[in-house]
């Protein structure tokens, strides 16, 4: 079965739009885990605009499935994760300022930068894995800065999908080959939403993990969290 993290940072913008404590991010991601998900995400950006570098430090003492914490390794962002310690980090290459995340690594370019990055976080005991588009020569490059996972950017296939266009899990389903022989652990998020997973998760061969943030949260003010958070579930057995 392929696991389900799910992304709070929405929760943390809620939160933030009116001051104060609800909803109490600490015990929204309790009960997420409560209703079966494998793990928690979290996205802090340098402004600390939803998610803060405080909330990362508290959510270290609630998460006791998988904690993972995205972002660019900036040296604030390094600090902190060499400080909370989560099972896992993911390499982003946000710009200052970006809405959302909205590429991939060049990891032919950035190579040396992102190897001596995931050399710190290995050394200390943390997974690491690099957000790169659906390009063989990404994943490529992505083993040889020695990660231990990739996660496939997904939007291009979401927008597609919704389209009606199928095809667009091609250079996935490609991409995840070519990881799997290099022995790459394979992650996928951006845009993944109850419409489109089972899809997605069908045609990735050895797909880990999910990382589903937006959408979930989106769905569950129809749904219920703990309704959307077991939909999600059953449909990436």
């Amino acid at each position: 079965m392929t696991k389900l993290s799910v992304n709070i940072n929405k929760i943390a913008t809620l939160r933030n739009a009116r001051g104060g404590n609800v909803p109490d991010l600490l015990q929204v991601a309790k009960d997420i885990q409560k209703f079966g998900a494998n793990g928690i995400t979290i996205h802090p950006r340098p402004d600390e605009r939803h998610i803060t570098y405080q909330d990362a430090r508290d959510l270290k003492n609630v998460v006791y499935t998988e904690y993972n914490i995205e972002g660019n390794p900036q040296h604030n962002f390094i600090d902190l994760v060499l400080e909370c310690q989560p099972d896992q980090v993911t390499l982003v290459p946000d710009a200052i300022g970006a809405i959302t995340s909205n590429a991939g690594w060049d990891t032919i370019k950035h190579q040396d930068y992102l190897t001596e990055v995931i050399q710190e976080f290995q050394r200390n005991g943390i997974r690491t894995s690099i957000f790169v588009d659906a390009n063989e020569s990404m994943v490529e490059g992505a083993k040889k800065t020695g990660t231990d996972r990739i996660e496939l950017y997904t939007e291009s296939f979401a927008h597609q999908y919704s389209l009606g266009n199928q095809s667009a899990i091609e250079p996935f389903m490609k991409a995840a080959i070519r990881a799997n022989e290099l022995n790459l652990g394979i992650n996928a998020g951006h845009d993944l939403s109850l419409d489109n997973i089972k899809f997605f998760k069908d045609n990735i061969p050895n797909l880990l993990e999910v990382s589903i943030g937006h959408a979930l949260i989106s769905e569950s003010l129809y749904l219920g969290l703990d309704n959307v958070v077991n939909m999600y579930l059953n449909k990436l057995k």
